[in-house]
């Protein structure tokens, strides 16, 4: 029996379906609020959507203040300037719109407004002593989970690395998953924040922190990613789809919330951060590469993966079961158009090696099930290359969006 405390960590209160984003108002009072920022990107802003989100608010008599200017991938300066517009209007509470990065940047606003100092501080886990202000999150992406979990990833711009900040006190009160607000995520986008969602639950099902409560959680994102993200990507309103996509990618949250992650998310924070890329296409091309590292050391758990994803293992060792893994990811892959490597989206060679020291350091490589020594972190960066080539349409709206 393990001697390390086992904890299951989410938000007090989810909400789901079609309609739910107008619970708002009446989730903010029931904080007893004065006044909340709502932190979201420019492309939802200039669609209206944070406007219509503040209708909301200021109908159940609560005052709102909007910082539209969440960038895809946060830094630490997105958060200076989200947090000097949080004490210049008086706020004391957040909600967050968008995908991962909004959801992101409000966290670390949030975690300054309620502890002072720099987002730099908190890096690591459970930097910080005081909880978070109120904090509700609503999700218009299915992929992230940043939603529902205690993880924060902020650009540190000075070491062009991505900050991994893991903190119980960045937990949202409320999340609120409202699939008619994905009706309009654009075929990459969806692609790339699915696959995010199935790393997710991978990286977690291999995990060294892995439960059986994170396992029936990761199971269920097997059986639903196959099925429901591709019609998500082919028709993006199937409204089905998307629902079910926004439970799939909210139980891999669930897993990885508590079981934590590995190699795939260790080195996709370092490509994302060094280059800007967008995550979820990051993890992508890196899940692969990382699951055939870690074959041997969880053989019998990439066979359930190979079994869940609908892979036909009947009469096969173990060992060709778990290759049939490896295999359906990159079927998956291959269908959704998800860019071939690194190299086509601008990574260089020159750059492998801090690359791997930088992911060597990332809090998400301690629960990975095979222990990796730079020379192994390097050859799986080296492998995710790929070929030469111009960037790819998908990354190019994944980009824009």
């Amino acid at each position: 029996m393990s001697d390390v405390l086992k904890q299951f960590v989410m938000p007090k209160t989810n909400l789901f379906g079609p309609g739910a984003i107008q619970e708002v108002g009446k989730r903010l009072n029931d904080l007893e609020v004065k006044k909340t920022l709502i932190v979201t990107d420019e492309g939802l802003h200039k669609l209206g959507l944070s406007e219509q989100i503040a209708n909301i608010i200021t109908a159940a008599g609560i005052d709102v203040a909007i910082f539209p200017k969440a960038e895809p991938n946060p830094t630490d300066q997105n958060i200076e300037d989200g947090i000097a517009v949080y004490h210049a209007e008086n706020c004391d509470s957040i909600v967050s719109l968008g995908g991962g990065s909004a959801h992101d940047a409000a966290k670390g606003i949030g975690l300054i407004a309620s502890n002072g100092g720099r987002i730099h501080d908190y890096e690591g886990v459970d930097k910080s002593e005081n909880p978070l202000v109120p904090l509700i999150a609503i999700n218009t992406t299915a992929g992230t989970a940043s939603e529902m979990t205690r993880f924060t990833i902020i650009t540190d711009t000075a070491r062009k690395v991505k900050m991994a900040i893991v903190d119980k006190h960045v937990t949202p009160l409320v999340s609120i998953n409202d699939p008619e607000l994905m009706i309009g995520l654009p075929p990459a986008l969806t692609a790339a924040t699915g696959v995010d969602a199935l790393t997710h639950a991978i990286e977690s099902f291999v995990s060294t922190n892995a439960t059986p409560i994170t396992d029936a959680c990761t199971e269920k994102v097997l059986q639903l990613v196959p099925e429901f993200l591709p019609r998500a990507y082919a028709n993006g309103a199937d409204l089905e789809a998307r629902e079910q996509m926004v439970y799939a990618q909210f139980l891999a949250g669930m897993a990885f919330n508590n079981a934590s992650l590995g190699y795939v998310h260790a080195i996709a924070h370092q490509l994302g951060g060094f280059y800007n890329l967008p995550h979820g296409v990051c993890n992508a091309i890196l899940l692969p590469h990382v699951c055939r590292f870690n074959l041997t050391a969880r053989t019998e758990r990439f066979a359930r993966i190979a079994e869940l994803l609908g892979e036909n293992v009947e009469g096969i060792s173990k060992r060709d079961a778990a290759e049939k893994a490896i295999t359906a990811i990159e079927k998956l892959s291959k269908d959704l158009n998800i860019p071939s490597g690194f190299r086509e989206l601008g990574a260089k060679d020159e750059d492998i090696e801090v690359l791997a020291k930088n992911a060597m350091l990332d809090v998400c490589a301690a629960t990975n099930p095979r222990k990796a020594t730079l020379e192994d972190i390097k050859q799986i960066i080296t492998a995710a290359m790929g070929p030469v080539g111009k960037p790819t349409e998908s990354l190019e709206a994944v980009v824009l969006s």
